[in-house]
C-alpha cells in the first residue's frame, strides 16, 4: 500500500476539494484503473491519516464517504475491504443490462455475413498458417488492407508507416513507453479513456491535464505547458470523445496542432471512434503528419472481441522504432483476426457492417432522446453511447446514482473513472450498445429515468 498512499497524498496535495472527498474519489479512480482490486484491504484508520498527513476525524469521514458510494465494506474485527461488483436485481425481461462497457451495438441482420465470413475465411486459409509467428505488424496484404482503411481519413498515407497491432490498447502502451520516460508527462483532457490513465499508472509516467472549454483542451492551456516543461506528448481522443462524445472541432484541432508543430510535442491521435460520424472533421494527422501517430481499430467499429488495430507512424524509420516497443509488449496479433480484418476490408464487408451499426446507433439514439427527454445529456446520433449530467435537484454523486442503477439491473460508470484532474464531474456515462436489442435499450434508460425522477429512490433498499 505504500506506493497507493503516495499516489493519494500527492493527489490530495494537488486538489482543492477537502480531504473527506478527495479520497473516495481516488478510490473509485483506483478501482477504474486496476490500482485497486475488489477485495483489498485498506489501511487502517490511524495508519492511514498518519500516512496522509491528515487528522483520524477526516479519515474516518472519508471511509464513512466511501461506504456511502457503494465503495468499501467495513467488517469488524477484519478491517476495511474494497468493494467488488454489486450483485444486481434481474430486469423484468429476466437479465441485467451492460450499459457500462463501450462496444458497438450487434445488427441482428449481419449475424449470419459474419457466419459466412468465418466459414470462408477457413475453407482458404492453409490451417497451419494461422499456428505461425507472422510479420510483426502484419504481412504485406495485412498493412496494404490497413492502408486501404487509413486512406478514408489519411489519403496520403502509405504502407511503409502503417502496423498491424493487437488492438488500440496495447498500441497506447508502446506508445507511451517510447514517448515518455518514468516520470516524465504526457498531456491530456481532463476527460479521458480510463485505458490512458492505467497505462501512465503503470509506466510511471505523469498525466498533466489541460483545462478544457465546450470545445474540447485549450489551445493556449497547451502552449503554457510546452513553455514551461515540454510535454512528451499530447494524448487526445478527438471524434465522439469517450466518455464526453465531443468532437473537436476543425478550428480547434488547426490551434492544438499548431501548437504541438512550433514547440516539436509528438501527438498521439486515439481515433478510435473515428469511422462512425458519416462526415467528421480533419484528422490531426493530416494537419500535423510529421509529428502525429495515428490508431483506429475494429474493436469499436465492429465488436470488442476483433482486437485489431492500425497504427500509422509519422515516418518509416519510426515506424520501425514503434515495431520494436509492440514486438517486446505484445510479440504479434492473432493471425486469424488479422486474417479476417484484411477480408472484411478487402471484400467490402466493413464498410457495409459499419453502416449497418451506424444505423443502429442511431435508433438507439432515437430512444434516448424519447426516454431521457427531460434530461440534459451529450451525444451524437452516429455514436453509441452518452454522458449525463446529474442535474442539481437530485443531490446526489455519480456513484451513488450509479450504484443505485447497477441494483436496478443497469450498469453505467460516474465520472471519476475519466477524470484526469482529480475533479471529476458529476455524471455518468451509458453506453447505448451493450444491451442486446432497442427494446432493451428503451427499458434500461426508462429505468435511468426513472431513478433521476424519484431521487428518494435512491435510498429504497434492495431485497
Amino acid at each position: 500500500m505504500d506506493s497507493l498512499t503516495h499516489h493519494w497524498l500527492k493527489r490530495l496535495t494537488e486538489s482543492r476539494k477537502p480531504a473527506y472527498l478527495v479520497i473516495p474519489d481516488l478510490i473509485e479512480e483506483d478501482l477504474a484503473s486496476g490500482r485497486l482490486r475488489p477485495r483489498d484491504r485498506l489501511p487502517g484508520l490511524r495508519d492511514l491519516a498518519g500516512a496522509l498527513r491528515l487528522n483520524y476525524t477526516t479519515v474516518a469521514r472519508a471511509y464513512a464517504e466511501a461506504r456511502k458510494r457503494g465503495l468499501l465494506d467495513a467488517r469488524a474485527g477484519s478491517g476495511t475491504f474494497v468493494r467488488g461488483r454489486t450483485q444486481t436485481l434481474p430486469l423484468s425481461g429476466g437479465s441485467s443490462v451492460e450499459m457500462s462497457m463501450n462496444m458497438p451495438p450487434e445488427p441482428p441482420e449481419f449475424a449470419a455475413r459474419l457466419r459466412e465470413s468465418w466459414a470462408n475465411l477457413f475453407a482458404q486459409s492453409d490451417p497451419y498458417r494461422l499456428l505461425r509467428y507472422q510479420d510483426f505488424g502484419g504481412m504485406p496484404e495485412d498493412r496494404a488492407a490497413g492502408r486501404t482503411w487509413l486512406k478514408d481519413r489519411l489519403p496520403d498515407c502509405e504502407d511503409d508507416t502503417v502496423l498491424v497491432c493487437p488492438g488500440i490498447h496495447s498500441a497506447l502502451v508502446a506508445l507511451v513507453s517510447q514517448l515518455a520516460r518514468p516520470g516524465e508527462t504526457i498531456c491530456l483532457d481532463t476527460l479521458a479513456y480510463p485505458g490512458i490513465k492505467a497505462i501512465a499508472s503503470q509506466l510511471g509516467v505523469r498525466l498533466q491535464p489541460l483545462p478544457r472549454d465546450e470545445e474540447g483542451p485549450l489551445p493556449h492551456a497547451f502552449e503554457a505547458l510546452c513553455k514551461t516543461e515540454k510535454p512528451g506528448a499530447f494524448y487526445c481522443n478527438p471524434t465522439l470523445q469517450n466518455p464526453s462524445t465531443l468532437t473537436l472541432p476543425t478550428q480547434r484541432r488547426e490551434a492544438l496542432a499548431d501548437v504541438a508543430l512550433r514547440y516539436s510535442v509528438p501527438i498521439i491521435e486515439d481515433d478510435a471512434y473515428g469511422w462512425l460520424p458519416v462526415n467528421p472533421p480533419v484528422a490531426l494527422a493530416s494537419l500535423a503528419p510529421e509529428l502525429t501517430w495515428y490508431l483506429t481499430g475494429f474493436s469499436k467499429s465492429f465488436g470488442a472481441g476483433l482486437r485489431i488495430a492500425y497504427l500509422r507512424a509519422p515516418t518509416p524509420k519510426q515506424t520501425q522504432r514503434i515495431a520494436g516497443a509492440l514486438r517486446a509488449t505484445t510479440v504479434m496479433p492473432s493471425p486469424l483476426t488479422v486474417m479476417l480484418a484484411t477480408q472484411w476490408v478487402n471484400d467490402g464487408t466493413a464498410h457495409e457492417m459499419l453502416d449497418a451499426i451506424r444505423k443502429e446507433a442511431n435508433v438507439r439514439q432515437a430512444v434516448a432522446s424519447q426516454e431521457l427527454a427531460d434530461w440534459r445529456y451529450d451525444a451524437h446520433p452516429d455514436g453509441f453511447h452518452l454522458w449525463l449530467p446529474i442535474p442539481a435537484q437530485c443531490d446526489w454523486s455519480a456513484p451513488e446514482l450509479a450504484l443505485q442503477l447497477r441494483n436496478q439491473g443497469v450498469a453505467a460508470v460516474a465520472g471519476a473513472a475519466f477524470s484526469t484532474d482529480g475533479n471529476p464531474l458529476n455524471s455518468i456515462r451509458l453506453c447505448l450498445g451493450g444491451p442486446q436489442d432497442k427494446d432493451d435499450c428503451r427499458d434500461a434508460l426508462r429505468r435511468v429515468a426513472e431513478v433521476l425522477a424519484d431521487p428518494h429512490h435512491l435510498h429504497t433498499p434492495v431485497m
